[in-house]
């Protein structure tokens, strides 16, 4: 398991508490310049922070205070880390198997042995063959099978992997997401991905930590964050388009702008009377072409086709809200949708998230 808690001021701020256990895979999530591959640099000791605790595997491997200084802080050479960066960096002068053989080095095993680990570890990957090739004559998918192979060959206790996807085509994507989740079977250490990507994480993580200018804002599962983001500001950061504000009173909530109530349990953190955002998820929509107490007039202001996936836009009547909802093109087939078409639209009550209303331009105002 790895336990982080860091905190840094300069040159730029970090606040940052996750855990990771064995065999998970954490992502963090966040704009450019939020502090998520400054996190990975932290824990693989590349820099210190100025005050926190780093625990991999029962080890400490950081910690300091701003009382009484750094007590402790392990050199990168001793923490046993796996890094993937996101160009790889791999030796353009040596070839794929010498590249492998790098964090061998220093391991008190020879040459023949090391080559032999090596190996062993490109033939996971795949690339046996390619063993004599130089990282020029490699594609970016096979490159970055020999940087993982690198990462691992050491059999670190933790691995931390820097956008590792972004530079390669869909179809290699696809491939080495295989690989990845083949290897979290058989490797059972935490293994932390930085990625700008939503579907991606929320497609191989078990949780999600989503950091806004290098503050940690939430912790939770991919079903928990996408439908109950903990405050406004995570939910921008994760796409949820449905979005919007109103005023929570005692299981009532009003929407703004718009004539209509919901009845919305809460856990009795809200004092009544709180002005709230509040968010619902595709599944809670629904269109209908007949009207009744529940169901909302709406216009169809647009209809973006992805496939067999239809997006619409509608407008809320006598209001400026704006509301997206997903469907097969069956369905818009079947409810006659067309810009310009008044429909009715419903909201499942139960299915409706509501949370703090915080300014979104000002992370610092967001605590775990």
């Amino acid at each position: 398991m790895l336990k982080i808690k860091i905190a840094q001021d300069l040159p730029m701020p970090l606040q940052v508490n996750l855990e990771c256990l064995s065999g998970e895979l954490h992502a963090l999530v966040g704009p450019s310049g939020s502090g998520k591959t400054s996190v990975l640099r932290t824990i693989a000791g590349l820099r210190n922070p100025s005050a926190g605790r780093i625990e991999c595997d029962d080890e400490l491997w950081f910690e300091g205070d701003e009382l009484r200084g750094v007590s402790v802080a392990l050199s990168p050479a001793k923490r046993s880390c796996g890094f993937l960066f996101q160009q790889y960096a791999l030796f353009p002068h040596l070839t794929a198997l010498e590249n492998v053989c790098i964090p061998l080095q220093n391991s008190g095993l020879n040459s023949p042995q090391q080559k032999s680990i090596a190996l062993k570890w490109l033939e996971r990957m795949g690339i046996a063959d390619l063993v004599a090739r130089m990282p020029n004559q490699l594609s970016g998918g096979q490159q970055q099978r020999v940087a993982l192979a690198r990462a691992l060959a050491r059999q670190p206790k933790i691995l931390l992997l820097d956008e590792p996807f972004s530079a390669v085509d869909a179809p290699t994507r696809q491939s080495l997401y295989k690989t990845l989740a083949e290897l979290r079977k058989d490797l059972n250490i935490p293994i932390l991905l930085v990625t700008h990507d939503l579907r991606e994480a929320n497609l191989l993580a078990d949780r999600i930590t989503v950091i806004d200018a290098g503050i940690s804002l939430q912790t939770a599962s991919p079903h928990v964050l996408f439908q109950k983001p903990r405050n406004s500001r995570v939910a921008e950061l994760v796409g949820i388009n449905n979005m919007f504000e109103g005023v929570f009173n005692a299981g009532n909530l009003t929407w703004d702008g718009c004539n209509k109530q919901f009845n919305v349990i809460d856990k009795g953190k809200i004092p009544p009377g709180t002005p709230v955002a509040w968010v619902i998820p595709p599944e809670g929509l629904s269109l209908h072409q007949d009207s009744s107490n529940t169901r909302i007039p709406a216009d169809v202001e647009n209809i973006s086709a992805l496939g067999q996936i239809a997006v619409i836009q509608l407008r809320i009547k006598d209001s400026d809200h704006r509301i997206t909802w997903e469907a097969s093109a069956a369905e818009v087939k079947r409810l006659s949708l067309d810009i310009g078409r008044s429909t009715y639209l419903e909201l499942d009550e139960s299915k409706i998230h509501i949370m703090p209303l915080r300014p979104i331009n000002d992370p610092r105002h967001f605590r775990n």
